[in-house]
């Protein structure tokens, strides 16, 4: 299968732009926001932010289905279908968002009752919440067309238009922040300008395709369709949630707010460097969905074995460069005074989330495929199992332990599961796909450590030049090598992936998976 690598520059290219705004503004925005509100008030914000990013349940799964579906639609022409899909959508995503409207009113009043809030902070949780919740609950239905623009993979104008925003909304919270507003402003800020993206994104999504919003349109076998996948869908969804959006929750109740703010400063870090994998793996879904639409199974498995070793490339010197510098990263971001709390948050959780980000092409393939059940049902154990440990042992060791909770079952379904999983649904040897996707990234991975290793040894950054001075040094030398692995095709060489016909691994699979596509 040829793919259009034009279009995969694009769309990557502007997702990592789009990152590095979000980076840089977040870097700049966070210390910015905890030193004009204080750290009660900023774990305040995290805490109602995790609350109503649980309202990412009442999705149902229905996202992954737009982009499912208009992918594989747009690949065989199948407008009428999309119509029905779009407007089916729509339709649901509009219960959805009421019923969440009205969980947030009723949410808003009992908060206090809920949280360790302190009492001259009440107030203004209340109307942050119903804020946050309103914006939720509109963002549902307007989602619909952000979901069609990943469905055509047109990710670069969702990038642009969230670069926009992204600046837009910095500078406005500055400069409320500068003219004594406080986190009331900057909520008010920070929602309004994600609806106002969506309007832009639906304008676009019409442009691009004949859509006709109808209720005529709205049809029950469409409704069934988008149940049967996103059903499964859902329970990823769940999981995921149990997985990375307890946290603030758990430590809010047993801890308190404060303590939020430690632990977001490690955990941020951690979720910066999968926004960069993330802003690549996403492209997968759609790639795999056609490739599965027109019956290529070695497509797909390109898509798995290449698309894994990207996503390596990225993530492995990012937690090399974290493990050895984060504590000077922290300390030039945020203050010294958080590096003692911080930086062990950052480690328990940089090493299980290096091995889930290094492998996110395998899930996105799954969810191409439409074969995602089994995988569903492990993430959603992994999440229980999440929740659980994070519950005990915070009583025992604070937010460590909040860390600890998280990481454990998180690593044992990276290691043990899902590379396994993926190989035998492919048909592709284990020891195969571990060394084509992943070798070739750790030997790349070892100079820039050992640069890393030689700098501390002179001095350790203290300040933020001096921080990037290391990085700099640090970046140029890993760049010689990817640049040297994407000079000679070693980067994108896949060699033989398919196992051996006359091996343990039968025909009959391969049979199999090209009558179901």
């Amino acid at each position: 299968m040829k793919f259009n690598k034009g279009q995969i520059l694009k769309n990557v290219s502007s997702s990592w732009f789009s990152l590095g705004v979000n980076v840089v503004t977040g870097f700049i925005l966070s210390p910015f926001i905890v030193h004009h509100l204080g750290d009660e008030a900023f774990g305040l914000w995290i805490l109602i932010f995790s609350v109503t990013g649980y309202y990412g349940l009442f999705d149902l799964g229905i996202r992954s289905s737009i982009v499912r579906y208009v992918a594989k639609y747009s690949a065989t022409g199948e407008y009428d279908e999309l119509n029905r899909l779009v407007n089916t959508a729509m339709f649901s995503y509009g219960a959805i968002g009421a019923v969440a409207m009205s969980i947030t009113l009723v949410a808003a009043y009992f908060v206090n009752s809920i949280f360790k809030i302190q009492p001259e902070f009440v107030t203004t949780a209340r109307w942050l919440l119903v804020m946050v919740g309103a914006s939720v609950s509109l963002g549902f239905p307007l989602g619909v067309f952000s979901g069609i623009l990943e469905g055509l993979q047109r990710f670069y104008v969702l990038n642009f238009t969230n670069i926009a925003s992204t600046i837009l909304r910095t500078v406005l919270i500055v400069i409320a922040l500068q003219h004594g507003g406080g986190l009331l402003s900057v909520a008010f800020i920070t929602v309004v300008l994600p609806l106002i993206n969506q309007m832009v994104n639906a304008t676009v999504a019409f442009r691009h395709l004949k859509l006709r919003i109808n209720p005529q349109f709205v049809n029950r076998t469409t409704l069934k369709l988008i149940a049967g996948y996103s059903g499964t869908t859902f329970l990823i969804i769940v999981g995921g949630r149990l997985r990375f959006k307890t946290d603030a929750m758990v430590i809010g109740t047993f801890v308190g707010a404060s303590a939020i703010t430690f632990f977001t400063i490690g955990s941020r870090l951690v979720d910066y460097s999968s926004e960069v994998v993330s802003s690549l793996a996403q492209i997968f879904i759609p790639m795999s969905s056609q490739s599965q639409a027109k019956g290529d199974l070695d497509g797909l498995r390109k898509i798995f074995v290449v698309g894994n070793r990207a996503c390596a490339f990225i993530i492995f010197p990012i937690t090399a460069v974290l493990t050895l510098l984060g504590k000077s990263v922290i300390e030039a971001w945020m203050g010294a005074k958080y590096v003692a709390q911080s930086y062990p948050v950052l480690l328990v959780l940089l090493y299980p989330t290096t091995l889930m980000l290094a492998q996110s092409a395998s899930g996105r393939t799954l969810w191409g495929m439409a074969k995602h059940r089994t995988w569903a049902f492990v993430v959603l154990a992994e999440g229980i199992s999440n929740l659980i440990l994070s519950v005990i042992l915070v009583r025992h060791y604070g937010i460590l332990g909040d860390a600890i909770g998280t990481a454990i079952p998180l690593a044992c379904s990276m290691i043990f599961f899902l590379p396994r999983h993926l190989c035998n649904l492919l048909g592709i040897k284990l020891r195969t796909y571990l060394s084509q996707a992943f070798l070739l990234p750790l030997l790349l991975s070892v100079p820039l450590v050992a640069c890393l290793l030689l700098m501390r040894r002179w001095y350790i950054p203290h300040h933020l030049p001096d921080l990037l001075v290391q990085l700099v040094i640090g970046g140029v030398v890993y760049g010689i090598g990817l640049a040297w692995a994407f000079w000679t095709h070693r980067a994108w060489d896949v060699g033989q992936l398919v196992a051996n016909q006359e091996d343990e691994i039968s025909m009959a699979l391969v049979e199999t998976y090209q009558e179901e596509a």
